[in-house]
């Protein structure tokens, strides 16, 4: 294994080099280290910036790199934790050479955080987060940020597997990426509230192979009851583009009012609010604070930025419309997207693009609306 001198953000640690070629995860290497996830782990500096954690755990470290970050850039108390004894070496030269009071242990991750308590835990696995996630639930005293990398399965491509890890039915449709989102989501929840504790989505984005959720936690079981209460279903029809919303933990049966088809129930998941304005608004005026820097502190700053812009002004609806998808269904050539969504403006609708892709629309219009503004 070839080690190689990296800097991000602010910060510098050795490293496994990598062949960005290989497929993800690269097999048969020790200690991991990619260089994809960078977005990921500027957005976690980025958050706590914004946050009042003093402690913080990252409880599947690899090479350190992002305690590392947090302590150098943050200034929090950061402890990593890696359960391979493999990656102990290379985690104690990280903090010797580069940040000397982190704290590193070699504990499953479950068991350390059943054991201590930090205000800020992150639960970045291969794959899925859910196994880790009642462990978390009491670990983290007021924030908890996850990543999920098994996207089909949460996205309904593995729908079995799906079902089995969240214990929710996605469907893998056109918004597949939102859906995997709110199933991570209503299963967090539904971890965590067990506990007579509330649950506020900071900020939550889809990106490649990977969703991302930061997550505010708070005590008393009318909280956990507020968090409950946007727990429910997205029913979708299979000949039309028609969909609906239902709050609740049971599914009800619905019959599409366009074409009578009995709609398809996916959930149960989370549809309230993925993110919060305020807290975008302050990661916004991070982002330009650190442009005045002599370092640089976001490498992927230009696209933080993007990212953030369109998840401050995405609507709150649990799904989206491809426009080229409702083009394809309704047999027209559309207008540009922009168009679109200004036409549904001027119509007395709320719309809005989404971070998910690039031609997805929220709005509130029905679809007869959509229909006539799309050309």
């Amino acid at each position: 294994m070839k080690l190689v001198e990296v800097k991000e953000g602010k910060t510098k640690f050795l490293a496994p080099e990598m062949d960005e070629n290989l497929n993800f995860p690269p097999s048969g290497a020790p200690v991991f280290f990619n260089k994809r996830m960078e977005l990921n782990r500027d957005t976690t500096i980025l958050m706590l910036k914004c946050l009042d954690a003093e402690s913080y755990l990252d409880a599947m470290s690899a090479t350190g790199v992002r305690g590392i970050r947090v302590f150098n850039e943050c200034g929090i108390n950061a402890t990593v934790n890696d359960k391979s004894s493999g990656a102990i070496p290379l985690l104690e030269y990280n903090r010797d050479t580069y940040a000397p009071v982190l704290e590193i242990t070699n504990r499953d991750a479950n068991a350390i955080m059943h054991e201590r308590r930090f205000d800020a835990v992150d639960i970045d696995p291969f794959g899925t987060p859910a196994p880790f996630l009642n462990a978390a639930a009491g670990c983290a005293k007021k924030y908890l940020f996850i990543t999920a990398t098994d996207t089909a399965p949460l996205c309904g491509s593995h729908l079995k597997a799906g079902i089995r890890r969240y214990f929710a039915r996605p469907i893998n449709n056109e918004y597949h990426s939102e859906m995997g989102l709110r199933i991570l989501l209503g299963y967090a929840v539904r971890e965590i509230v067990k506990y007579d504790r509330g649950v506020e989505p900071l900020f939550s984005f889809a990106r490649e192979h990977f969703v991302r959720i930061y997550l505010k936690l708070s005590y008393g079981a009318g909280k956990a009851d507020k968090a409950i209460s946007s727990i429910g279903y997205i029913h979708q029809c299979k000949k039309c583009p028609y969909r609906t919303e239902q709050k609740g933990l049971l599914a009800e049966t619905h019959t599409c009012p366009e074409c009578g088809e009995k709609l398809t129930a996916a959930g149960p998941l989370w549809l309230g609010a993925v993110s919060r304005t305020d807290i975008i608004d302050e990661m916004l005026t991070k982002i330009n604070q650190s442009k005045t820097e002599s370092e640089p502190m976001f490498g992927t700053a230009p696209k933080i930025e993007k990212l953030l812009n369109t998840c401050r002004n995405e609507l709150e609806t649990s799904t989206f419309y491809d426009y080229h998808v409702l083009s394809r269904y309704w047999k027209v050539s559309p207008v540009a997207i922009d168009t679109v969504i200004e036409r549904l403006k001027d119509a007395g609708y709320r719309a809005s693009r989404v971070h998910y892709a690039g031609t997805g629309i929220k709005t509130d219009a029905p679809l007869d609306e959509i229909r006539k503004v799309l050309t």
